[in-house]
């Protein structure tokens, strides 16, 4: 006797995307980068030249991305579990880490100033992604999933232009805030240009990528056995 196969769901893959995206966030942040390092441009006391950003500035926008995908197709209590499992998973890695640095070397392991300049402030960096995805990525989910209820399935890009600027100014400024330090970012004008670089950077790259998300909502939305609008909010007949 054969048996069907049971309509398979794609939210444990955009979990652990969602999840490995944030720990490799994390770590690339360990180092400080400086684009146009030879210039030096101010409008007042607003630093323009040289941008200065971080190692995770290019990957760290997907995790808004895959965050908008999971509030639009299964809804903020999904969301909320899958943020839940990358503030755990983020803590273990910090953990390991720091256990790592811990172990005694071996005389013919050469490479422990190394390691220890490397992952040594990812402990730090650590606490300020977890801070900063908990209030930024909730904030996103929220008030995404606040607009739906009020437009339901309309203005697709109202929600997710909206989540992304409240969730990323958030996100920015509480990271920045707790790792500008671990980075080497120890100025006023320093800090102020890595807030604004950070959140225009995240920001604009969640628009440039919209056509994508889009895409990848309408098919999950298809796809997806169990999507029936998880958060749509009942009204009074």
């Amino acid at each position: 006797m054969s048996y069907a196969e049971p309509p398979r769901s794609f939210y444990p893959i955009i979990t652990a995307l969602f999840t490995a995206t944030l720990i490799i966030s994390n770590v690339a942040a360990s180092k400080g980068v400086s684009f146009f390092g030879d210039q030096s441009l101010a409008l007042g006391p607003l630093q323009i030249l040289p941008i200065n950003t971080d190692g995770a500035f290019f990957l760290f926008p997907l995790a808004y991305v895959l965050g908008d995908v999971l509030s639009e197709v299964y809804g903020f209590r999904a969301a909320r579990r899958t943020v839940i499992t990358g503030f755990v998973t983020l803590l273990l890695a910090s953990a390991c880490f720091w256990i790592t640095i811990q172990l005694p070397a071996a005389s013919f392991y050469e490479n422990q100033a190394s390691l220890e300049a490397v992952i040594g402030v990812v402990p730090r960096l650590v606490l300020a992604g977890v801070i900063a995805y908990l209030a930024g990525q909730l904030l996103n989910s929220a008030v995404l999933v606040w607009i739906k209820n009020r437009y339901g399935e309309r203005r697709l890009w109202v929600r997710l232009i909206g989540s992304t600027v409240v969730g990323e100014f958030a996100d920015t400024l509480i990271f920045c805030s707790i790792a500008a330090g671990a980075i080497g970012i120890t100025t006023a004008a320093d800090f102020i240009n890595y807030v604004i670089v950070g959140f225009l950077w995240k920001t604009l790259v969640e628009v440039l990528v919209m056509p994508i998300t889009y895409r990848v909502i309408a098919v999950l939305k298809r796809r997806e056995p169990t999507y029936t609008d998880p958060d749509k909010v009942p009204t009074p007949a």
